[in-house]
């Protein structure tokens, strides 16, 4: 049986997050040929209509009130509220991203609806809807079936392979009433971190407490740099202060799945592995040869960080540069 489904999609810096088309193609396995209706927020709001339509949107709601170019949990939850009754979807699906893990529940609680958060993937059997979620940080998967009601879920990012249908959309011009605000953003300043997103890296090399320093990570950056990846670490590093914790990479930091992960001085803790298993090649340089690390990883090289990671950028400056 066709179902309705809204995907809410998240842009950062004008440009749509990734986990939007992924959420898109879940929506197309649960919709079988029903209408797929995308909502994009802020002013700029009209600009992705085009880029939704080639992914599975057959419509796009534009809502393009100045109160949501910033994330406020207040204006969004009003909009998408607003959004929701006027579209009536069988299913809703948001990417399971800070504004995700904040914003689904509320909605989820005031319209008492049921959530399953945190989706790696979805199938459909017969007529139930079947989510698959990690549990015990990445150990083991759990399997939610929804039989009836709305369908309601959150999809993490990097696991369910986006895929363009060469559709288009419709847009929809869609003005949210947004008042009582508890909270108005003036102003946001970034901390400047150059290089490549961690989260959409194709390339990424951790470093855990084996790098003993901060200054410890500037061979890691530099092997980064010949491979124009990014720079992620281990739990222990960051609460070590060697690094900040945006770049954390693990069950409470960052979820990555890139083609190649190398991890340097990282023992193997579970929360780590959470976060970085479904890479497609993990490479391991550790000291130690019983590590867990090496456990997972594809290639393993038994020696010190600060003697191996210089040899491998050397060698890729030779192919590469």
């Amino acid at each position: 049986m066709s179902k309705k489904v809204l995907v809410v999609a998240e842009a950062r810096d004008k440009s749509l997050r990734n986990v939007s088309f992924e959420a898109l193609t879940a929506a197309q396995r649960i919709s079988e040929g029903g209408d797929i209706v995308a909502v994009t927020f802020g002013s700029d709001a009209a600009n992705y209509v085009a880029e939704l339509g080639k992914y599975g949107a057959v419509k796009v709601y534009a809502v393009a009130n100045k109160e949501l170019d910033t994330y406020t949990t207040d204006a969004y939850f009003q909009a998408l509220r607003q959004v929701i009754e006027d579209v009536q979807p069988d299913a809703i699906l948001m990417p399971h991203t800070a504004i995700g893990k904040d914003l689904a529940p509320r909605i989820a609680a005031r319209l008492g609806l049921g959530l399953v958060s945190d989706v790696i993937d979805v199938q459909v059997e017969g007529s139930k809807v079947v989510f698959t979620r990690p549990i015990y940080a990445g150990k083991a998967f759990e399997k939610k079936t929804v039989t009836d009601g709305t369908v309601f879920a959150t999809v993490r990012p990097n696991n369910i392979a986006a895929e363009e249908t060469g559709g288009s959309a419709e847009k929809v011009d869609f003005n949210a009433e947004i008042k009582d605000l508890r909270t108005i953003v003036k102003d946001i300043v970034r901390k400047t971190a150059g290089g490549v997103d961690l989260s959409e890296a194709k390339v990424v090399i951790s470093g855990g407490r084996g790098v003993k320093s901060a200054e410890g990570f500037k061979p890691l950056q530099e092997l980064a740099d010949v491979l124009g990846g990014a720079v992620g670490a281990s739990r222990g590093a960051c609460d070590a202060e060697y690094c900040d914790y945006s770049l954390q990479i693990g069950q409470t930091g960052k979820v990555v799945t890139p083609d190649l992960y190398i991890a340097a001085g990282i023992s193997g803790a579970i929360q780590h592995l959470a976060g970085m298993s479904s890479s497609k090649v993990i490479v391991a340089i550790n000291k130690d040869p019983e590590a867990p690390i090496f456990q997972i990883a594809d290639y393993g090289i038994v020696g010190d960080l600060f003697e191996v990671v210089p040899l491998l950028t050397e060698e890729f400056k030779k192919v590469l540069v």
